[in-house]
């Protein structure tokens, strides 16, 4: 595997499995190191397509989402390295897949857990094409100053502290990404910084290995010399024991394997990683650092004495002029998310939307401040809901009772009237549910359900002028105003609608007042003396027995009732209603498997 580095300043990725944090991570510490272009060149999320909104420095940028591995090596030919963020259970078949791509050089496998089996099949596909597998079990690699994989040194803050925005003098491998993170920061207070660091995972058959990369930055001129951290269990640090014997490596190498604790136990110890487990002498901590020694790298007595040895072997260099100081820079600095600010208190950010009906914040949505728990529990009905949602407060039991009501006698009136019919006509021309239904909706307006609306208003207007019925309809006849509320084509003083004797027999028997109602029901005794289908309809039965609900339910003052008559609360009483019979009308003509319907010539006058 040797060769030299394995990414610099214009290295491009893949990734695999969208996660939006370490993308946005690898972004920013792109905008760090002064790249020109992302590092992240396409993602890739199976079954999905488009573009993710992501931030390069304080530009949002959009990449590129491939639904499969090949779309988008064919999409970005220059992006050589494929970062997997599979599950262990699609991780080696999607490493696979990415590794028989001709323009993927390096592959970084995070999962942990991947079958060993697999794992030995894609280390042996990879150096028969000479390619390169770091992990699984990995955080990753950076190079310093110009490429990081995924989460690889954590956050902004503690990349800035270990000096990885710009390159140092040291290569650094290890087992663990967690230690590794611990030892950049280390070798940044002891030396220049890091050149390139690797965590190779803590598997047992790692895709590549210690001595793999040692040797590799035994290769590349920038790196002056090595740390190296392994652990107990598995025998890897053997093979850079070997090249050290051989003289394959040219450079210092400061090393340590963690675990001398094992001993201490005494049964046989399983770390964290699955190849940390002591499985006799020769894979203890202690065997291993008593190997490196005798081969010649540089090996404390401790832990605790490694950061001297680094800066000792270091400071040696220097003296030698082997390594000549870096010049140091200073940094961009990160614009901080909003929501990160928002919630530190560093910002404070202006809303759009004002919501005083729901919220969806907590545990269960609520509406009115009431949890929806409560509205199942305590037997909340459909006119409960909408006098949570429409008036912001529970209305008397009598109150909810009379809108449920209204909902029921409006929900639907035959298919010839306007919106049925164009609801019909809509979903016989094979037109899906809301397209149906909105046709339907479109027709309510002034002449179709709309009276509702100014029923109210008027008779309002003018039993609180105190207008008496003939002044009334008199002064609307002379503005050219019908009375709307009054009138029928089919009903008459004789045979008077149901649904309107239904609703004025309920607002007697449970309303504490009807005076809007009893004010209605005279301008229809003295309309009926002008012609006799001049009776009181259901518009104008609703829309006068609401101003009686709101009169008499003690429950709002008369800019509030102003207000509600005024908004049109009330005509949209009748949208939700007429949407159930419209909706109906949909399900009618789908089930019936109705053609395309076109209207009879014998009903169209055709003149000129």
């Amino acid at each position: 595997m040797a060769t030299g580095q394995l990414f610099s300043k214009q290295t491009q990725a893949l990734f695999y499995n969208y996660k939006q944090l370490p993308i946005q991570r690898m972004l920013d510490f792109d905008f760090l190191c002064g790249r020109e272009t992302p590092s992240v060149a396409g993602i890739i999320n199976p079954g999905s397509e488009g573009f993710q909104k992501l931030f390069f420095g304080q530009e949002e940028i959009a990449i590129p989402v491939h639904s499969t591995i090949e779309a988008a090596c064919s999409a970005h030919p220059t992006a050589d390295v494929f970062i997997n963020f599979a599950s262990f259970r699609s991780a080696a078949a999607s490493t696979m897949a990415a590794l028989k791509q001709p323009t993927i050089r390096v592959v970084a496998i995070i999962a942990e857990g991947v079958p060993e089996l697999d794992t030995k099949q894609l280390i042996a596909y990879a150096r028969a094409n000479n390619k390169v597998v770091i992990g699984p079990a990995t955080v990753g690699g950076i190079q310093a100053g110009a490429f990081k994989i995924g989460d690889t040194a954590g956050t902004i803050d503690n990349i800035i502290q270990c000096k990885l925005y710009r390159p140092g003098s040291v290569g650094f491998v290890s087992k663990s990404g967690g230690m590794s993170n611990e030892m950049y920061n280390t070798i940044a207070r002891v030396t220049d910084g890091i050149y390139e660091g690797i965590a190779i995972g803590g598997d047992v058959f790692p895709g590549s290995t210690l001595s793999d990369h040692v040797l590799r930055f035994n290769n590349i001129p920038q790196v002056k010399m090595m740390v190296v951290l392994g652990e107990l269990g598995g025998r890897d640090e053997y093979s850079l024991v070997e090249a050290l014997k051989e003289g394959k490596v040219h450079k210092p190498v400061v090393a340590w394997v963690s675990g001398t604790c094992a001993r201490l136990f005494k049964s046989e110890v399983q770390f964290g990683h699955a190849g940390a487990k002591s499985g006799g002498e020769l894979e203890s901590a202690q065997a291993k650092n008593q190997a490196l020694r005798e081969a010649g790298a540089v090996v404390p007595t401790s832990y605790e004495a490694l950061e001297g040895a680094i800066r000792e072997t270091f400071e040696k260099l220097v003296e030698e002029g082997k390594i000549n100081a870096v010049k140091e820079v200073t940094p961009p600095q990160i614009p901080e998310d909003l929501n990160t600010a928002i919630k530190s208190g560093k910002v404070r950010a202006p809303t759009h939307i004002i919501s005083t009906i729901s919220d969806d914040r907590g545990e269960e949505p609520c509406y009115a401040g009431i949890p929806m728990s409560t509205i199942v529990e305590q037997g909340y009905g459909v006119g409960d809901v909408i006098s949570l949602l429409w008036f912001k407060r529970s209305l008397p039991r009598y109150c909810t009772q009379f809108i449920e009501i209204c909902i029921m006698l409006c929900a639907d009136h035959g298919p010839c009237v306007s919106g049925a019919h164009n609801t019909i006509v809509t979903a016989r021309a094979g037109k899906d549910l809301v397209s149906s239904l909105v046709s339907g909706l479109l027709t309510i307006g002034p002449r179709f359900g709309g009276a509702i609306d100014d029923a109210a208003r008027y008779f309002k207007d003018a039993y609180d002028r105190g207008l008496t019925p003939y002044e009334f309809v008199e002064g609307m006849k002379k503005k050219g105003i019908r009375v709307p509320g009054i009138g029928h084509r089919i009903k008459r003083g004789d045979n008077r609608d149901k649904r309107v004797e239904l609703l004025q027999r309920y607002a007697r028997t449970h309303f504490p007042s009807v005076k809007y109602m009893e004010y209605a029901v005279q301008v229809e005794t003295y309309t009926l003396s002008k012609a006799n289908n001049l009776v009181l309809n259901v518009d104008g039965a609703i829309g006068s027995l609401f101003l009686d609900l709101l009169a008499g339910s003690g429950m709002f003052n008369k800019p509030e009732i102003d207000e509600i008559v005024e908004i049109g609360y009330l005509n949209g009483l009748f949208v939700l209603a007429r949407s159930i019979g419209l909706i109906g009308h949909t399900f009618d003509q789908k089930r019936l498997k109705q053609p395309l319907y076109r209207h009879p010539w014998e009903d169209v006058l055709y003149t000129k």
